[in-house]
């Protein structure tokens, strides 16, 4: 069944549409005796894989370009913002490290 670590199957339709899926495979999607999958019907392709995979690669395609939009350029952009909400939650006023101001244009600027 695996060709270069890619599993590949034939199995059977039955009439009321069931397919029973090889064990190799329900390993990989960790799906356990009973558990779900999400089909993905594209280009004439089915693809299966598993629902919280599925969940995270809408989000991320529907997530393009919004750290962006909202200043967040690189990790550390990231964390000082995760700072600050924590620090809002547990009410202690928060102070942001200076920094200069940053775009895009420098972000690139300085990962060369």
């Amino acid at each position: 069944m695996p060709i270069d670590d890619t599993l590949v199957a034939t199995v059977k339709v039955t009439p009321d549409g069931h397919v029973v899926l090889p064990k190799e495979m329900r390993e990989v999607l960790a799906t356990g005796p009973t558990g779900d999958v999400t089909l993905v019907c594209k280009d004439n392709q089915i693809v299966m894989m598993h629902p919280v995979l599925h969940a995270m690669s809408v989000l991320q395609e529907g997530m393009k370009g919004e750290f962006e939009k909202a200043g967040l350029y690189t990790d550390d952009d990231v964390m000082e913002l995760v700072k600050e909400i924590r620090y809002g939650i547990e009410g202690i006023p928060y102070t942001p490290p200076p920094q200069a101001a940053r775009t895009a244009d420098t972000v690139e600027q300085a990962a060369v």
